[in-house]
């Protein structure tokens, strides 16, 4: 008889145990772990988001891009230019000819200059915001006269092709010139061999008729 096998000790247990994590495993994989915390994808689709806290003010794009291109489109006119000239003449004069109590900007202007400097500091990234909305527009209308020619190209193909078709067709139909060339030459065909069959059969067959 061979050495007989010893049970483990807690073998049981363990197997039991083990099982008992893998099965806890598997439903915590299948289904939903209750003291997991819950992401975006598992709230309830048939109620809104709870919108969170912003620190930086909301705006609407679309109508800062108006805003940006009427801007952009004032700065580019010779009116912003003239009232901007009359303006830094204005401030300019007023600054040297009034007396030291009412002027407030003396010179060398520092005033004027950071006037200036934010000026353009706000021009140039609204100018750029609105030459990105016109490229944008402008790729838009691109690919929609592209996709128009293509249309157009496909219409002009499939015209021709049935163009041809046509004229393939009509190439095998009779014509009235050719159907009367027909005729002519049967006619003509039919007074040939009138004219070699003799008189006297002729009038046979014509009593025959009769």
């Amino acid at each position: 008889m061979g050495p007989e096998r010893i049970p483990e000790r807690g073998s049981g247990r363990d197997r039991a145990g083990g099982r008992t994590e893998r099965a806890g495993g598997r439903e915590r994989a299948g289904g939903r772990d209750r003291s997991a915390p819950r992401t975006r994808l598992d709230q309830p689709l048939d109620q809104p988001r709870v919108r969170r806290p912003r620190l930086l003010p909301e705006y609407d794009p679309e109508a800062f891009g108006r805003l940006s291109e009427r801007i952009a489109r004032f700065l580019g006119t010779g009116r912003f230019i003239v009232w901007m000239t009359v303006a830094i003449i204005t401030w300019l004069t007023w600054n040297v000819a009034m007396p030291d109590r009412l002027r407030f900007d003396p010179y060398p202007f520092i005033f004027l200059t950071l006037m200036l400097s934010l000026q353009a500091s706000y021009a140039a990234p609204l100018i750029l915001l609105a030459q990105n909305r016109q490229d944008d527009r402008d790729r838009v209308n691109l690919e929609q006269d592209r996709a128009q020619n293509e249309r157009s190209i496909a219409d002009t193909e499939y015209l021709t092709r049935e163009i041809a078709a046509l004229r393939m067709g009509l190439g095998e139909v009779a014509t009235r010139d050719w159907i009367r060339s027909e005729l002519e030459d049967l006619v003509r065909e039919l007074e040939e061999r009138g004219s070699v069959l003799p008189p006297s059969a002729a009038q046979g067959r014509d009593e025959g008729d009769r």
